[in-house]
C-alpha cells in the first residue's frame, strides 16, 4: 500500500496534536471566564504606596469597578485594549494581606489578593565612606590639586608647541 506524502504528514500531524486537543477545541464558557481577571501592580507595596490595576471583563469598552476595604471603590476605565487605573493605599494601613474585587457592568467578578508591608524609613544613608561623606573634608583640597595639575599639563603643552614653531 502506497501513502502519499502529504497524507502522511497529516496523520503525523493528527496523531502528533491529538493531546493537544481540548486547547485548540475548548469550552467558550471558560474561555470567557479566563476573559475576566485583575492585575495588581505591584503586588506587593508598603503603606502609603499607590498600586496599578490592570483588569479585563468581557467587553473591555466599559468601565468596570473596583472596590477594597483599603482605598474604597475605584472605577477602572478603557485604555489600550484593558481596563486600568490607580490607588493609594492609606498610609495607616496595617501590613497583611488584602482582597481587591473587580465587579465588572455584564455582571463577571474575579478577586485579587494585594500584600501590604510597612513602610520603614531608613535613619541615615548607608556608611560607605569615602568622598564628601568622609569626616574630614578633604575635598576642595583634592579638587583644588586636580585643577593645578590641568592647568600645568597645559602651560606646558602650549610651551611645547610654541617651541617647536620656533625651533
Amino acid at each position: 500500500m502506497r501513502i502519499s506524502v502529504p497524507a502522511a504528514l497529516t496523520t503525523l500531524f493528527l496523531s502528533l496534536s491529538a493531546p493537544f486537543t481540548p486547547i485548540f477545541v475548548g469550552d467558550p464558557a471558560a474561555a470567557a471566564r479566563a476573559a475576566v481577571f485583575l492585575e495588581l501592580s505591584p503586588s506587593t507595596v508598603p503603606a502609603g504606596d499607590e498600586v496599578g490595576l490592570r483588569a479585563s471583563c468581557d467587553d473591555n469598552l466599559k468601565a468596570a469597578t473596583v472596590s477594597s476595604g483599603l482605598f474604597g471603590s475605584v472605577t477602572v476605565a478603557p485604555r489600550f485594549g484593558f481596563l486600568t487605573a490607580t490607588a493609594r493605599v492609606a498610609s495607616s494601613t496595617r501590613p497583611g494581606d488584602y482582597r481587591i474585587d473587580l465587579s465588572c457592568p455584564d455582571g463577571g467578578a474575579v478577586s485579587a489578593t494585594l500584600h501590604v508591608v510597612a513602610k520603614v524609613q531608613p535613619a541615615r544613608g548607608p556608611a560607605t565612606g569615602g568622598g564628601g561623606t568622609a569626616p574630614e573634608r578633604r575635598a576642595p583640597l583634592l579638587i583644588g590639586s586636580g585643577l593645578a595639575v590641568i592647568a600645568v599639563a597645559i602651560g606646558l603643552g602650549v610651551f611645547s608647541l610654541r617651541r617647536r614653531r620656533l625651533g
